[in-house]
């Protein structure tokens, strides 16, 4: 292989993980949940698996799908007569709302998951 080569394609993969190393973690915390979830299913797998992937999805939301999903949300909703009040809405809803709402309740189940495991782990020493 070209010296060029392999230093692009190192430099690719760098840039790659740079990029989307949150994605990345919440992946890892997904496969994690997914394998407890196999080997030992329980509220407390369940629980991790929602709520990476919550994560995960609240991640990919705030980097790509904020922006289409607002300009067409507006376009279909406020067609001919300007409703800037309505605009508002939708924008402080789908950009300021519903992120903040997804990030909460993915730290939240994986809250709730680890509390959960302590009760239980607390109960099975008595």
């Amino acid at each position: 292989m070209a010296p060029d080569l392999r230093q692009n394609i190192i430099v690719t993969l760098y840039l790659l993980f740079s990029h989307n190393y949150i994605a990345f973690a919440y992946f890892t915390g997904i496969i994690l949940g997914i394998i407890l979830s196999i080997w030992k299913p329980s509220r407390f797998s369940v629980f991790i698996l929602l709520g990476f992937a919550v994560l995960l999805f609240s991640y990919e939301y705030d980097k790509h799908i904020i922006a289409g999903l607002r300009e067409q949300t507006l376009q279909s909703i406020i067609t001919v007569t300007p409703h800037f009040r309505f605009q508002r809405l939708i924008n402080l809803f789908i950009s300021e709302i519903l992120p903040v709402v997804f990030y909460v309740s993915g730290w939240g189940l994986v809250f709730a998951a680890v509390i959960y495991a302590g009760m239980k782990l607390g109960k099975s020493e008595k």
